[in-house]
């Protein structure tokens, strides 16, 4: 008898006489779909042509599919194993086990339903798994579907960059980027369904380098000239008294002669740094290639001994941080929302006690919904009645654009509160430009780096009540 006799007799007809059974079949189907989609899958990832890059791919096509064809070859054993032992009870295992005959209809339906159920459940699997990457490239999905990204998700929609999917920012191109994200994304899923996560969630080193992603829409050698930026605060006094801040920027950058300027051009040349925290909010070492090819160090004053750390090249997200998921100060908040008109600026204290309750602590929001609410209410009742009674609508309103503040800025259980993720952009509210430009940093010659104001903008008027500029430009 040959080798091939032998195994047709011993294996591959036990195997399909017993593997004629429902549980065994469904799990060939599901084992050949699932192989069927993972293949077309990988041979559309190799030729690169319409794969996505979002980072939860590897949830389908590394987790998903591999668990189902995995299931599929486990129920074809134990299909096989059911229906002989069931046929040993019942007394009917054959002396000879059936050749294949494709003429017997019990057999021939068996394959049948193997090729039908395989192109139904292909069908299926394909369409699910399209519909699904398709569904994990929009920004829902990336905010709501995992609810440790309430922050991001809530900040999201008030940022410059609301609308855009978070893969043109997270993901950066070609393969190195996509297979990164593939594994970061996958990580990630782990450590969510383990409920081992970190509280807060910081970028770190995340985000791919600007020069792979935000120059896809933005060129950083632009020339942006002066921007005319007015802020406006209201003070903790009785009237609201309402004060104007106007600053001339010298945003800057390349022109067409190649005349550098400004704040981008002060920070087009090669820089490196070395930061001591992992927010890089403390940086001890400054380096920077100059034209001939030299490098200047730059050492913090407050540097003790030797710095150690990683350098890492300085780009545009190094101050352009926030860029689609800003978190303000509660000053920052209120006054942008009393200059639109709610809280009304005409109801006495409105910013002072605004700010009392927005920095107050709360166990959770609806915690903050709560107090903040009847705190308002009370201190109106209590101090005056009368605006109270009369203007109950201005109060109530002013209540709820405090707590939709609150609820976009903090959040109790991610450990997100006022001041966890700060924004480089300016020096008022966080260390920003001067974690470099504080006049600390110096070389072993004794230059420091410039902390000329002038050099990066001009105040024009300083907490006036009405700054005549304002006037002449007709923006007051």
């Amino acid at each position: 008898m040959s080798m091939f006799d032998r195994l047709n007799r011993t294996w591959l007809r036990p195997a399909l006489y017993y593997g004629n059974n429902p549980i065994s079949i469904i799990g060939g189907a599901i084992t050949s779909a699932s192989a069927m989609t993972l293949v077309g899958f990988w041979v559309v990832e190799f030729f690169g042509h319409g794969g996505s890059t979002n980072p939860y791919l590897g949830i389908i096509f590394d987790l998903c599919l591999p668990a189902l064809f995995v299931l599929g070859l486990i129920m074809i054993p134990i299909g096989v194993w059911q229906r002989r032992h069931r046929l040993m009870v019942e007394g009917h295992i054959p002396t000879v086990i059936p050749n294949i005959d494709f003429a017997d209809p019990v057999f021939r339906r068996g394959i049948d339903f193997v090729v039908v159920a395989t192109f139904i459940n292909f069908i299926i699997f394909g369409t699910a798994s399209y519909r699904g990457v398709a569904y994990m490239d929009t920004p829902n999905f990336c905010g709501q579907a995992c609810h440790v990204m309430a922050p991001e998700w809530s900040a999201y929609h008030v940022s410059s960059h609301a609308g855009l999917a978070c893969t043109e920012c997270h993901i950066a191109p070609g393969i190195p980027g996509y297979v990164n994200a593939k594994v970061n994304g996958t990580k990630q899923l782990a450590m969510v369904l383990v409920n081992h996560y970190p509280t807060p969630i910081m970028a770190g080193d995340k985000v791919p380098p600007a020069r792979t992603t935000c120059v896809k829409c933005h060129n950083p050698e632009n020339s942006f000239g002066d921007k005319l930026v007015v802020k406006s605060s209201y003070a903790d006094d009785e009237k609201n008294s309402l004060t104007h801040t106007v600053v001339m920027v010298h945003v800057g950058g390349k022109d067409q002669f190649g005349k550098l300027s400004g704040i981008h051009g002060a920070h087009m040349g090669h820089i490196e740094y070395i930061a001591t925290d992992s927010t890089r909010q403390t940086i001890t070492s400054v380096s920077k290639t100059n034209d001939d090819g030299s490098v200047t160090e730059f050492v913090s004053a407050d540097a003790k001994g030797p710095v150690t750390g990683t350098k890492r090249e300085m780009d545009c997200i190094d101050c352009h941080n926030r860029a689609a998921h800003s978190f303000v100060t509660p000053e920052a908040a209120l006054n942008k929302d009393m200059a639109s008109g709610t809280p009304s600026a005409g109801l006495p204290f409105m910013h002072k006690q605004g700010l009392a309750l927005l920095k107050a602590e709360y166990a959770s929001e609806e915690d903050a919904e709560t107090k903040i609410t009847a705190g308002l209410n009370s201190f109106y009742q209590a101090k005056y009645p009368a605006i109270y009674s009369a203007q109950k609508a201005q109060i109530d309103q002013a209540a709820k654009t405090l707590v939709t503040i609150y609820s976009r800025n903090i959040f109790p259980f991610m450990k997100v509160s006022w001041g966890t993720h700060p924004n480089n952009i300016g020096h008022n509210d966080y260390p920003g430009c001067f974690r470099c430009h504080d006049g600390s940093h110096n070389t072993k010659a004794g230059a420091s780096i410039s902390n000329d104001c002038a050099k990066c903008h001009n105040l024009l008027a300083v907490d006036e009540a009405n700054p005549k500029l304002m006037a002449d430009l007709g923006i007051q």
